[in-house]
């Protein structure tokens, strides 16, 4: 367990927060924009480095509030340049963030639970169990970990993270309101200024949750799939007894059609080996997804201990997806990223192993170049 200070962590506050935080200890609420610029723009989290703050204001941010992040404690980087943090958050467990380059763009996967409580059963996370929802700080505070090990320091319009999914260690919809906070930071001006199709929520199907979403924010969606059929569907992912097929699709294609643009529903499909990579399987994919406009992610298995499934052969992934395709649906088969440092879908389970000492090194070197990149922006205005 982390110890608290008991002052106000500034890092997890949205806009409308930040202003009646100032609101409160009696300053002006333009302060807000100030302050929020030099933690999510600059990666600032000293207040006397706020140089465009009066020093008054600067000691009472110091008595009362704090800027903190989960503490990093390793960061690995695969040899095709996936880099996978390991990051501590306040109830003591450790959750995983992984940021995954392909050509321009850069995608940060996200958690927001520490464990799960779905138990998947192709999905080592779920095999940890459930141990806490992470704080709106302790989401964003990812986003902001990484940011700052890329250098991205002040703000750039090339930056390294262009793209965020809610798709790492938990049930973003199981911890919906912090989830929800840390998604408007994302895309935020003052925040991460990320467009909200870039923004993706991921979920195994928590229809009520669903229904919820659209009065809260427009992200994008996408949906973990797996099983064509209620029957097998239930087997891989239990959540499926309370919320089966045709109520989870329904649930969907509302929030889907609530954004009123032409977004489609991502569909995320991991191919076990002998268990949902048949033809027959394929076969009713396409029935089951015949109204719901959609884009299908195709995933093979990345195998981890003592989990009981196998990669289909590429032979029967190739089979698969000309069957989607040959439907008319648009199907990508996910390249496996990371799998050298256990950061592959599916993989992730947050805990320390033996390349911990290595990468401290690391980080203390990405450390000391952030501090000379924010030496030398200390007099910008942000």
């Amino acid at each position: 367990m982390i110890a608290t200070t008991g002052k106000t962590n500034l890092l997890g506050l949205t806009q409308p927060e930040m202003e009646k935080f100032f609101d409160s200890i009696g300053e002006k609420r333009f302060r807000a924009g100030q302050v929020m610029k030099w933690i999510h723009h600059f990666g600032v989290d000293d207040f006397d480095a706020m140089t465009n703050v009066s020093k008054a204001l600067r000691d009472k941010l110091k008595a009362i509030a704090e800027v903190r992040g989960p503490g990093v404690v390793s960061e690995d980087i695969s040899s095709d340049g996936t880099r996978k943090w390991v990051v501590r958050v306040e109830s003591g467990s450790c959750v995983e963030t992984v940021y995954i380059p392909q050509g321009k763009r850069g995608t940060l996967c996200v958690s927001s639970q520490a464990g799960c409580a779905l138990d998947c059963s192709f999905c080592s996370t779920g095999k940890q169990g459930f141990n806490s929802n992470l704080t709106v700080a302790e989401v964003i505070g990812q986003v902001w970990i990484a940011n700052k090990s890329f250098g991205s320091v002040p703000a750039t319009i090339d930056r390294a993270i262009t793209n965020v999914v809610m798709m790492g260690m938990g049930e973003p919809l199981l911890n919906f309101d912090n989830v929800i906070a840390a998604m408007h930071l994302m895309m935020d001006d003052l925040g991460y200024g990320i467009s909200k199709r870039r923004v993706t929520l991921s979920t195994s199907g928590v229809v009520p949750m669903i229904d919820e979403l659209s009065k809260h924010i427009d992200v994008s969606l996408a949906l973990s799939l797996h099983a064509p059929n209620d029957e097998l569907r239930s087997q891989l992912v239990p959540i499926n007894k309370k919320y089966p097929l045709k109520m989870l699709l329904e649930s969907c294609r509302n929030y889907m059609s609530s954004l009123g643009e032409k977004r489609v529903l991502t569909v995320e499909y991991t191919l076990l080996k002998g268990v949902n990579d048949h033809v027959d399987h394929a076969v009713q994919m396409i029935e089951l997804l015949k109204d719901t406009p959609c884009k299908i992610n195709l995933i093979p298995f990345n195998p981890f201990p003592h989990s009981g499934y196998e990669r289909p052969s590429n032979n029967a992934i190739r089979r698969f997806q000309e069957l989607l395709q040959q439907a008319g649906y648009n199907v990508t088969v996910r390249t496996t990223r990371g799998e050298d440092i256990d950061a592959a879908c599916g993989q992730l389970v947050g805990q320390v192993n033996d390349r911990t000492r290595r990468s401290s090194r690391l980080i203390a070197a990405r450390e000391l170049n952030a501090e000379t990149d924010l030496a030398q922006n200390a007099a910008a205005q942000p």
